[in-house]
């Protein structure tokens, strides 16, 4: 049913953009086989010619929704005729800088590992054909290390999906503290990759309240919902601090860990201030926010925690959960 309604709509744009003179409801509905097939011709009994009217106005309202430019004419006889005019739905010359092209080029990384990385190459191919400079690569890297960003997690698919057409979703999600998993009913906002990991930003509808869950601890599929939203969609930057702070970004005080020697680079790297204790260990100062916890139970037993005691406490409840499975 759906190709047959994408066909129709297909058909119906190339006769409106193929014209040079505006087409009644009569000569369109003539003209495309769907509509002759559906309704019979121009001439059909008054129950068609309505049932018809009704499925025009609907297609030419989703041809408007997709950014096709339809104009309306009235003849000199009164007869009111359709056309979307060439020069109305151009769109303008395509001008990327090395920049710009770089960055389509990390963005169709993402799905180097995904079900779409034919169609994210063959969109650049598309880009290249309308005017990208030759001499620019968007693949190649654009510096001395070149980003890669991976997509293992079943769940970022329908989940990019939904965050594209806003439609609420329910999955099966893990919690790092927890030995089952538990339902989630969520209205998705934003996914962001931060240190190698994907976290989709949403509205948790049993909670009340924004979350950030982490793909790799969702479980099974994700399922679509229908309804609309019920709380509303905050702007991209908003969504960013959001999946920032829940991840362990925004820092306001600091915590005291000991790390083993060797180990632990991404701990160290953050670390405001290291002293070597010796017997192979080191003592860290590193920011602390939330989801700390839960970046330190990755480490295992290379890291032990000090202060606060509340830190301390979440690492433990964390790796007695790991430990019970």
């Amino acid at each position: 049913m759906a190709i047959a309604k994408a066909e129709r709509l297909m058909n119906l744009a190339l006769c409106l953009l193929g014209t040079r003179r505006p087409l009644s409801k009569r000569e369109l509905r003539d003209s495309i086989e769907a509509y002759v097939e559906a309704f019979g011709p121009g001439n059909g009994a008054t129950g068609s010619d309505d049932s018809f009217n009704r499925m025009f106005e609907r297609d030419k309202d989703d041809l408007r929704e997709l950014g096709l430019v339809i104009e309306t004419v009235e003849s000199l006889e009164g007869e009111i005729g359709y056309l979307a005019r060439r020069d109305s739905n151009r769109l303008p010359p395509i001008t990327l800088d090395a920049e710009e092209a770089a960055a389509l080029g990390v963005a169709a990384k993402v799905w180097q590992q995904a079900r779409l990385a034919g169609a994210a190459s063959g969109a650049l191919q598309k880009l290249r054909a309308a005017g990208l400079p030759e001499d620019v690569d968007p693949y190649g890297p654009h510096g001395a290390l070149e980003p890669r960003i991976p997509v293992h997690e079943a769940a970022f698919e329908p989940l990019m999906l939904a965050c594209r057409d806003r439609r609420p979703v329910v999955f099966d999600y893990r919690k790092a503290t927890a030995a089952h998993p538990e339902q989630r009913h969520v209205e998705p906002w934003a996914l962001e990759c931060w240190r190698g990991h994907w976290y989709l930003a949403g509205w948790d509808r049993d909670r009340g309240a924004e979350r950030v869950f982490r793909l790799s601890r969702i479980t099974g599929k994700v399922r679509s919902r229908g309804g609309r939203y019920t709380a509303d969609v905050p702007d991209v930057v908003t969504v960013r601090e959001t999946v920032a702070g829940w991840a362990g970004e925004i820092a306001d005080r600091s915590a005291r860990i000991r790390l083993r020697s060797g180990a632990g680079y991404p701990l160290r790297a953050k670390a405001t201030a290291v002293r070597e204790l010796g017997d192979g260990w080191d003592e860290l100062e590193i920011p602390y926010g939330h989801g700390l916890d839960a970046w330190l139970v990755e480490f295992g037993p290379d890291v032990v925690v000090l202060e606060p005691a509340e830190l301390r406490a979440d690492v433990v409840d964390r790796l007695r959960a790991v430990a019970k499975g």
